[in-house]
């Protein structure tokens, strides 16, 4: 634990999370986030001031979600970007993954990613959500993309009513659940977030528009 605030260390995070999931996957989460601190020399995919809190600010933040999703079913992640949290929930969960994200700089980068550690079960869409087609998501999630109203108009084609919206917010998480609801129905609640306890996983079913 981190003696000024009670927050577990670097080493803590990393060691909890091969406790959780195997040393393999420990293994390859280590080596995508050196992917990850390199790739962001050229592009700039995560906070730089984040960089020595890799473990606890971006993959803890990406596991986490594990908690509230099926086990199966396809996973849609939108505006994946450096590959949080898809990356990060291909290397854990075995079951079929879709990063969508519209920068091909980044798109690239996610199928290097993919292909480096040996990730068959994840595919790239270089595209924007709102034109992906074909796809029925049992999960779908977004880390700091757009606000709930928008990612439900940009994802909803997606979705059926069994999927499971997963949605990591800051400190509005219920401000934007409330602005949400005056254009759509459905179950909302927020769960605290694990990194921080400002932030709320906006958790969701039944997303359909009024």
């Amino acid at each position: 634990m981190s003696e000024d605030d009670g927050r577990m260390s670097e080493d803590d995070v990393r060691g909890s999370l091969r406790c959780q999931f195997g040393d393999r996957v420990e293994q390859r989460l280590a080596r995508f986030a050196e992917m990850l601190v390199v790739e962001n020399t050229t592009q700039n995919l995560v906070a730089r001031s984040t960089l020595g809190e890799m473990w606890s600010r971006h993959v803890l933040d990406s596991t986490q979600l594990l908690d509230f999703a099926p086990h199966d079913g396809l996973w849609a992640d939108i505006g994946s970007g450096g590959g949080l949290p898809g990356l990060v929930i291909a290397i854990c969960r075995p079951a079929p993954i879709l990063l969508i994200e519209p920068r091909r700089l980044r798109a690239e980068f996610l199928q290097r990613a993919i292909l480096a550690l040996d990730l068959p079960h994840a595919m790239v869409r270089h595209a924007r959500a709102e034109s992906v087609t074909g796809v029925s998501a049992a999960v779908i999630s977004a880390r700091a993309v757009a606000s709930l109203d928008r990612l439900f108009a940009m994802a909803a084609h997606l979705a059926t009513p069994q999927t499971c919206w997963l949605l990591p917010k800051g400190a509005s998480a219920e401000d934007e659940v409330a602005e949400a609801t005056r254009s759509w129905h459905g179950t909302f609640h927020v769960e605290r977030s694990a990194t921080s306890s400002q932030s709320g996983i906006v958790v969701a079913r039944e997303v359909r528009h009024r």
